[in-house]
């Protein structure tokens, strides 16, 4: 990396791998939302008609839907991966005469906030379709268990930012804050809270790709009128509509990114606090 040789080698490596691996499908999913027919190498007949579709009626609602369900399953999934990171935090840290058992719950909730993504999707929204089906809560048919099933999908991710970003901050200013008198409420809020602002918005930006993307969960639970975007995507290619389906991946990828985009300047700011 240090002579001019090893910079090379880099860049040829990275342009090897990432082009055919990343950017080539991206580029042909775009190239295909414009086709009107793909016969030979290159697309044909070229038109923006898939566009038309893939933003208006129930394409429009089906965007505004998977941006619903993404910003809810996020603000959840944040809430409650960063309340439990901070528990376990706490936990790992005493020096008690509790502090094996102390571990251990802290462990045990690394295991449990983990679990949803050591097992396939599908078997959460199973999961979850079976519990809210039945008394004392019913939630299937609504809005809301599609929104649950994506925040317990994402919650993982938030959970293991904030985690990360606990073990990295310098308890001094816990530490001076307490010296000073100050209650543990308002160390959390005007001290540590303000430090992990800047993990807290990458892991909601972390939490809102995914729950836009997710597929597999969300097939066995939304209602007719909550369709998000990736099932009338699946389902435009389903019925052979290969290129209407591209347009609305395209319109999800550009509509994730510009979140994305948003999330990352507000993360700069914070870091510059």
């Amino acid at each position: 990396m240090h002579s001019r040789k090893g910079e090379w080698a880099t860049w040829a490596a990275f342009f090897v791998l990432f082009l055919p691996l990343f950017a080539l499908p991206l580029l042909v999913i775009v190239a295909a939302s414009f086709a009107g027919h793909w016969s030979g190498a290159f697309p044909s007949d070229l038109t923006g008609e898939h566009y038309s579709a893939a933003t208006r009626g129930e394409s429009l609602q089906a965007l505004t839907t998977s941006l619903l369900t993404a910003l809810g399953a996020s603000l959840v999934a944040l809430a409650a991966g960063t309340w439990a990171a901070l528990a376990a935090a706490r936990l790992k840290q005493r020096g008690d005469g509790t502090t094996r058992l102390s571990r251990l719950c802290g462990r045990t909730l690394d295991t449990l906030f983990m679990l949803p993504v050591a097992v396939p999707s599908v078997v959460v929204g199973l999961a979850v379709l079976v519990a809210f089906s039945k008394p004392p809560v019913i939630l299937n048919g609504t809005s809301t268990i599609v929104v649950l099933a994506h925040a317990i999908l994402v919650t993982a991710f938030a959970y293991q930012s904030v985690s990360a970003a606990i073990l990295r901050l310098d308890p001094a200013y816990e530490q001076a804050a307490a010296s000073l008198g100050a209650r543990p409420a308002y160390v959390l809020w005007r001290v540590k809270l303000p430090l992990l602002l800047p993990s807290l918005t990458a892991a909601a930006g972390l939490c809102f790709a995914l729950s836009m993307g997710e597929l597999s969960a969300t097939m066995m639970l939304y209602p007719p009128d909550w369709t998000p975007l990736p099932v009338r995507i699946y389902a435009a290619t389903d019925r052979g509509a290969t290129f209407t389906g591209a347009a609305l991946a395209v319109v999800l990828m550009a509509a994730t990114l510009l979140v994305l985009f948003a999330v990352s300047r507000i993360r700069t700011r914070a870091s510059y606090r």
